[in-house]
């Protein structure tokens, strides 16, 4: 059987059976972040994220850009669980021509990303590479009453986005903004129930939020806000828009509503088990097929 077969999260499914997993470890394989033992009244994050030349970027984009995106997408998974980044390891692969400039920038790109929401980087690896390879594995806290899951939206609940979503095949992918002060004034403001970054698209990630939590979804068409330029279709499938994805019951969905927050509510969570559905302005539904990305 090849790796395409069982795609990529049919591969994870089969790994994390396969992977110990000791039992103070409060949320292993599955979410955004492993949650981890931590004070008493915080747990650990961590994660990792790899980008590989000509998957994830280009020799051609700006490798100052490059590193941002490096360090972004696991400042972004961070976000997702209601935490606070803080430390981080960079291992590089390198092909053995690359000139130490390009290298010197993707770090330029990083610390400036790191400066913002204050990261440390306290390591790393480099090795020999065909390709350039950037894997980056951030440590964070969250307090334990804010911790966010995929795992806890109910039926009933409001979802909502934290921004306009598609324009990552144009290059938006390299600009996003990690929203790591959004989410913490959610968790402090609001009861969010669950919460997913979108990395694989909007199509994609409601169906692993929904999964996790045992539910459904009803996306609304005319709701979702794309990008200027962007259609509907690329809204919901472009991915790599690391906004956040989350749920909230119907009286915080209203005083979200309320407030200038820039948070849009795109759809209803549902008792109906896996399913989802894209409804349009006239009320007429069809499933809501996940065209994101997929690595195999």
């Amino acid at each position: 059987m090849k790796i395409g077969n069982p795609g990529e999260f049919g591969l994870i499914r089969r790994l994390a059976a396969l992977a110990p997993v000791a039992r103070a470890v409060v949320k292993g394989i599955g979410d955004d972040c492993a949650v981890l033992p931590g004070t008493k009244d915080t747990f650990l994050l961590w994660t990792c994220d790899m980008l590989v030349e000509r998957v994830d970027f280009t020799r051609r984009d700006a490798p100052a850009l490059v590193g941002r995106k490096a360090l972004g997408v696991s400042v972004s998974d961070i976000a997702a669980c209601g935490g606070i980044p803080r430390y981080a390891l960079v291992a590089l692969g390198l092909p053995s021509g690359i000139a130490a400039a390009y290298v010197q920038n993707l770090y330029r790109g990083m610390r400036k990303l790191a400066q913002e929401f204050g990261v440390s980087v306290v390591g790393g690896d480099i090795s020999r590479a065909p390709a350039v390879t950037i894997d980056v594995s951030l440590l964070g806290e969250v307090r334990k009453k804010r911790l966010v899951l995929r795992s806890g939206a109910r039926p009933g609940d409001i979802i909502f986005v934290t921004g306009r979503l598609g324009g990552s095949l144009a290059g938006r992918h390299l600009r996003f903004q990690p929203r790591v002060r959004e989410a913490q004034q959610l968790v402090a403001r609001y009861g969010v129930h669950a919460m997913i970054d979108i990395s694989d698209g909007l199509s994609s990630d409601v169906g692993h939020l929904i999964r996790a939590s045992g539910v459904g979804a009803d996306i609304y068409a005319e709701l979702v806000p794309a990008y200027p330029g962007v259609n509907l279709e690329h809204a919901l499938n472009d991915g790599e828009d690391f906004e956040l994805l989350f749920t909230v019951n119907r009286t915080d969905a209203r005083r979200l509503s309320r407030g200038k927050t820039g948070f849009f509510p795109v759809g209803v969570i549902t008792s109906e088990k896996n399913k989802v559905r894209l409804i349009d302005r006239r009320g007429d539904c069809c499933k809501l097929v996940a065209r994101g990305f997929t690595h195999f």
